[in-house]
């Protein structure tokens, strides 16, 4: 009774404007570092060894069979070297839900820490153990592990940020993931680890963010939702929010996580199968799939596939091509950063309208560039800036801001299921366009790019008409914008309904005794 009467006696408490705590800010950098830079390492990391891993393919078979790799089997091993990655990001995106309610954010992120070490440790001894299994098993391993941080990671800073605060951070987790594409592209120059010596140790240096994250993430909390709402602890999800917000005075949030929650009763905690049937979340499901597809099919992976390619065309020395492609990873990465600065202020939507319409205007202009390079001397340079633009408009929106409007758009019961659905989406459809890319470029050649074109322009049709404006709203506030689209205005509208804010705003931080803590 005596935490009642603290309630009772507490005062309506004025809300604060967030601010970037330093345990805020460290728990961020730790996670990140930890999980979404080895994400983006792990994309980029064979592809300047690859012909030195496919030697090392070679002379293996051969010192075990006497005879050398055929042709095909040597395509189908590499093959099976990049494509595993997604396929196994695809398989970790599968044990989000179950993990992140059963363990936690932060259990799932140290857990996961597993799928990353063993994996580089197996990497980097495989020329010593003189088995390339051991890679293309370890490929798979670790893409389970980005799969998960991929998916995680922007779901525990989403839930632990202020809404003032949140698109910011929600960025972070892409910011290092470029930065972890540059890094892998930097160490594999040629005359870092590039090279026939230095390759395995370029595979295995993934391991070493992922142990500074089993040091260091345990120091910092839990998030404060998971912590109040399924696990039914106040006073540590208090003193979380505490560090976090960096003021003793947190009963307005601890009052909103609880508005949340009583709102959410009717959905309950919803599996993935109860959640592509409900008829609340119907477009903020459609939503988050359109986004993802958009984001992987809209040429991205293309782009820097056909990259070198341009850049060699254009006249770029084939010694400083890998120069010219970390000039392009950088860009990525200074685009990315400044999404950081920008998503609070100018919005989601307009920075993925923006980023799908510069993608779109890119692909078109580098069909163009491409089909007249050798007829039209300086069409080639044009091919080079289409590339520099077109992910210049990919790094604003598309790569960042769908993590973002992910955990927006759903509430806590829903937000473990919905994630598993984008970041189910997000790598079948990175697979898939791993998979087919090649025979799309032989048989329709640089006319590809129109495709990409047409996807990146349906993405900006559906945002346009669809998806709403999400910044600086709280979580409740954002699903009862999606209300009326799902057909359930009369819910909101309703008598219950209002009755229900009232009463919750009228009320000093009184926790309702019908507020019912559903542990899982």
């Amino acid at each position: 009774m005596a935490e009642e009467s603290e309630y009772e006696d507490s005062v309506e408490p004025v809300e604060r404007k967030g601010k970037l705590t330093s345990t805020l800010l460290l728990v961020t950098l730790v996670s990140t570092i930890g999980s979404s830079f080895q994400y983006g390492y792990n994309v980029a990391s064979v592809n300047s060894p690859a012909p030195f891993m496919q030697n090392f393919y070679n002379q293996t078979y051969l010192e075990r069979y006497d005879s050398p790799l055929s042709k095909d089997l040597d395509t189908i091993l590499w093959s099976l070297t990049v494509s595993l990655y997604p396929l196994g990001g695809f398989f970790g995106s599968l044990l989000v839900g179950p993990l992140v309610t059963k363990i936690g954010r932060k259990g799932t992120l140290l857990v996961n820490n597993i799928f990353s070490i063993v994996p580089a440790i197996l990497m980097g001894t495989s020329v010593l153990a003189k088995s390339f299994e051991v890679i293309i098993a370890s490929r798979l391993v670790i893409g389970i592990c980005a799969g998960l941080s991929s998916n995680v990671v922007p779901m525990y800073l989403g839930e632990m940020s202020p809404k003032n605060l949140r698109g910011g951070i929600g960025v972070m987790p892409q910011l290092l993931i470029t930065i972890g594409i540059v890094m892998a592209q930097i160490f594999g120059i040629r005359i870092i680890l590039g090279n026939p010596d230095g390759w395995p140790i370029l595979l295995a240096l993934t391991g070493i963010p992922a142990v500074v994250q089993l040091i260091f993430l345990p120091f910092f909390p839990e998030s404060p939702r998971y912590t109040l709402l399924q696990k039914g602890k106040e006073e540590k999800a208090k003193k979380a929010l505490q560090r976090l917000r960096g003021w003793d005075d947190v009963d307005g949030e601890i009052k909103e996580i609880y508005q949340e929650d009583q709102s959410e009763k009717a959905e309950g905690r919803l599996s993935v199968g109860n959640l592509c049937t409900f008829r609340p979340l119907r477009w903020q499901l459609i939503s988050i799939i359109v986004m993802n597809m958009g984001q992987q099919l809209s040429g991205i992976n293309a782009v820097y596939y056909y990259a070198d390619t341009i850049y060699s065309q254009a006249g770029v020395e084939d010694e400083i091509v890998q120069y010219v492609t970390v000039a392009t990873g950088s860009v990525n990465v200074v685009m990315t950063l400044a999404a950081i600065f920008i998503v609070d202020s100018w919005g989601r939507r307009l920075l993925l309208l923006l980023g799908f319409g510069i993608c779109c205007t890119a692909c078109v202009v580098l069909t163009i560039a491409l089909v007249f390079q050798t007829t039209v001397s300086w069409m080639p340079y044009l091919s080079i800036a289409c590339i520099f633009i077109y992910v210049i408009g990919h790094a604003i929106g598309p790569s960042s801001i769908p993590y973002v409007i992910t955990t927006e758009m759903f509430r806590q019961a829903s937000r473990p299921a919905a994630f598993m659905v984008a970041g189910s989406v997000h790598w079948l459809c990175n697979f898939i366009v791993g998979l087919i890319f090649e025979y799309l470029r032989k048989g329709l050649g640089s006319y590809c790019f129109v495709l990409f074109a047409a996807i990146c322009l349906a993405t900006f049709l559906f945002i346009f008409f669809v998806v709403p404006e999400t910044k600086g709203k709280t979580f409740l506030e954002i699903s009862q914008l999606m209300a009326k689209r799902n057909g359930l205005e009369e819910t909101t509208d309703s008598k219950e309904f209002q009755d229900l804010n009232t009463s919750m705003k009228d009320t000093k931080l009184d926790k309702p005794d019908n507020v019912i803590i559903t542990p899982l």
